[in-house]
């Protein structure tokens, strides 16, 4: 029996468990995107997919609802591929381990991509379902939304009908966005030099964190390893002198990093004082985070090496300068929107290669000049160490519009079927309403979804009773959209 049989939408769970079965990380969409065409194909239903993987399926409104203006349904098909160390899988080959516990339908060990293949399976259950009854649908699918919005950004709209967008891409019931910060992403980079020497080699590992999204959590006061890493090792060199071969953190620019990795070289004579210095540091940053991420941990281990290729102390001070110095977190709360974050960066991803050292941050601002001046200050701390900035995937803020017909009919929808008034709410995560009203003139946008908690990273869990609730909200706003 396939894990979500028995769960209620079943046709919207059993599409959601044939999407977790598909390799379908960022960057690795080509065999999603095929998936979504055979099914357009096997419903007979008129399709589209460019040379990027995009795919757009349309289909004719309902008898009475021919005449109804157009509704785009969008989502993306991309997923963040997180797991725990202990979990071997292949994002490449590998489908998803799925499993119910309780209300939450989970990933074992890894990312549930219920960001966003939900939006896929809403999207399948109503297109197969030839007794619903909904205005002519547009259904926009994208690739890469993770790494920048790269498929948005990409995508050729100008053959679509509708004005009126559904993006189910928010990760909370209950509140519909309408507005959203812009982003880019910052990738520095730092040449390095190394020379071979003999010692001690040790890693030494910041760990234990729980990660996030760095839109969604970037206020919640949680650990980035790849700053504290920087900051702790920072804090040992002021009083045991060591080198470095490898330094590596984090996997995705806009999942704020849960682990650190550094290999560092000792002389011979100073490695009995690191572990009591390891001991000290765990302690000052178990107090510090005592009520945010109080999971951290510093660990050492010693290696069996003793002669290898480490970067030069010159080298050695440009990566500890950086990692102290670059800005990082929440820099500037919304001044019209009471607990808005409104610019924040994350650098998401380090590595230390044989001749380069590289972070990437995950930049973003509701306000475009503070984007670009939070990115200046990388660039100039980057330049000034002699290395060099690319900047990529720069999108668009998603305005707030104050007429929205739509948003009132959700709002409407919402209320009848849960005797509750829904929050309107901007939000600082980034979404692609953004650049699809920047290509679609009159855009109605709206964004929502079920309960999602803990994206982007291995706890992971999708709501299976509120998946149900969303699922008749959909189908209600598109009876009533005649």
């Amino acid at each position: 029996m396939r894990v979500c049989e028995q769960l209620e939408p079943r046709r919207v769970f059993a599409y959601f468990e044939e999407i977790c079965g598909i390799p379908h990380g960022s960057g690795n969409t080509r065999e999603i995107s095929d998936y979504c065409v055979s099914f357009a194909k096997e419903h007979q239903l008129k399709w589209l997919q460019d040379e990027y993987n995009n795919v757009i399926i349309f289909k004719d409104g309902s008898k009475g609802y021919e005449n109804a203006e157009t509704i785009i349904i969008q989502g993306h098909m991309d997923m963040v591929c997180e797991k725990e160390n202990n979990v071997e899988i292949d994002f490449e080959k590998d489908g998803l381990d799925l499993y119910v516990e309780g209300d939450f339908l989970r990933a074992r060990g890894t990312t549930l991509g219920g960001d966003d293949g939900i939006a896929l399976a809403y999207a399948f259950a109503i297109l197969e379902d030839d007794t619903l009854p909904h205005p002519p649908l547009e259904v926009v699918i994208t690739v890469d939304e993770e790494i920048g919005m790269l498929g948005a950004e990409q995508m050729e709209l100008s053959m679509l009908k509708g004005r009126k967008l559904l993006n189910i891409d928010s990760d909370e019931e209950g509140i519909f966005l309408t507005s959203c910060a812009g982003g880019l992403q910052a990738d520095c980079k730092l040449p390095v030099s190394r020379e071979q020497k003999e010692g001690r080699l040790y890693e030494v590992k910041v760990t234990g964190l729980q990660g996030g999204h760095s839109g969604g959590e970037i206020h919640k006061e949680r650990g980035n390893a790849v700053v504290l890493l920087g900051r702790v090792l920072d804090e040992m060199r002021q009083e045991i002198p060591f080198s470095m071969e490898n330094l590596h953190g984090g996997l995705k620019d806009n999942a704020i990093p849960r682990e650190a990795v550094c290999t560092i070289l000792l002389p011979k004579n100073a490695e009995q004082e690191l572990p009591a210095k390891i001991a000290s540091l765990e302690e000052i940053l178990k107090k510090e985070y005592k009520g945010s991420d109080s999971g951290v941990e510093v660990k050492c281990e010693r290696l069996e090496r003793e002669t290898v290729e480490v970067l030069t102390d010159s080298s050695l001070i440009k990566v500890l300068f950086f990692l102290r110095t670059a800005p990082w977190g929440v820099q500037h709360m919304s001044t019209d929107i009471e607990g808005l974050v409104e610019t924040s960066l994350n650098p998401g991803i380090m590595k230390l290669e044989e001749q380069e050292f590289s972070v990437c941050f995950s930049v973003r601002s509701s306000v475009t000049s503070r984007k670009y001046e939070v990115t200046k200050r990388l660039e100039f701390l980057t330049e000034f160490l002699g290395g060099e900035i690319t900047v990529s995937g720069d999108y668009p803020a998603w305005e707030y519009k104050a007429e929205s017909p739509m948003r009132e009919l959700m709002r409407e929808v919402y209320c009848d079927l849960f005797q509750e008034e829904p929050k309107i709410q901007a939000i600082h995560a980034g979404l692609e309403c953004g650049i699809l009203s920047g290509k679609i003139e009159n855009l109605d946008c709206i964004s929502f979804g079920p309960n999602n908690f803990d994206i982007h990273t291995p706890k992971e869990r999708l709501s299976i009773s509120s998946t149900e609730r969303v699922w008749k909200l959909i189908l209600e706003f598109l009876k009533r959209s005649k």
